[in-house]
């Protein structure tokens, strides 16, 4: 069950995602004022709000997102998604998010690219489409999207995701 507060961290969320790039006011309201942000693959560390936002109006680059999901509850939440530079290929992307009331204490982020999958691991894989994915734009509360939008194999449970009994 998901409890009110947690409903609204979600939409504030998709909010955030889905008007990064496109109106900085708007997607920085989510962040507390003494808010970090950290690349951990680069070793940088941006520290406060101001400094958070000056740095992404310089940003050289258009970016783009897609939800592929959201996860969390209380202060600690996690995004999995699809991420493009200047119309370039998707990259994956994972933020982890510390919340404090209702605003982002701490966001960790994560970019990578994808890579093909190794044959000899086929007998024990399940494949899915890497890129299901949706606009944040486009994300509707309460209808499944991205990944949790394709079916769980046979035998796992769709909320804990672990073999059933």
């Amino acid at each position: 069950m998901t409890s009110t507060n947690d409903a609204a961290i979600r939409r504030a969320l998709v909010r955030y995602l889905a008007n990064e790039g496109v109106d900085r006011d708007t997607s920085h309201e989510i962040y507390r004022e003494d808010a970090v942000l950290e690349f951990p693959q680069s070793g940088e560390r941006f520290v406060g709000k101001r400094t958070i936002q000056d740095w992404r109006e310089r940003y050289p680059s258009k970016t783009r997102f897609n939800l592929r999901r959201i996860t969390g509850s209380g202060e600690s939440w996690s995004v999995e998604l699809l991420i493009s530079y200047d119309g370039g290929p998707w990259m994956f992307g994972v933020g982890l998010y510390e919340f404090r009331g209702d605003r982002i204490a701490r966001e960790a982020v994560y970019v990578m690219d994808g890579f093909e999958a190794a044959e000899w691991r086929a007998p024990w894989a399940t494949r899915f489409d890497p890129l299901a994915s949706i606009p944040a734009a486009e994300w509707r509360e309460n209808v499944p999207f991205g990944l949790d939008a394709e079916r769980e194999p046979a035998g796992f449970s769709a909320e804990a995701r672990v073999p059933l009994p």
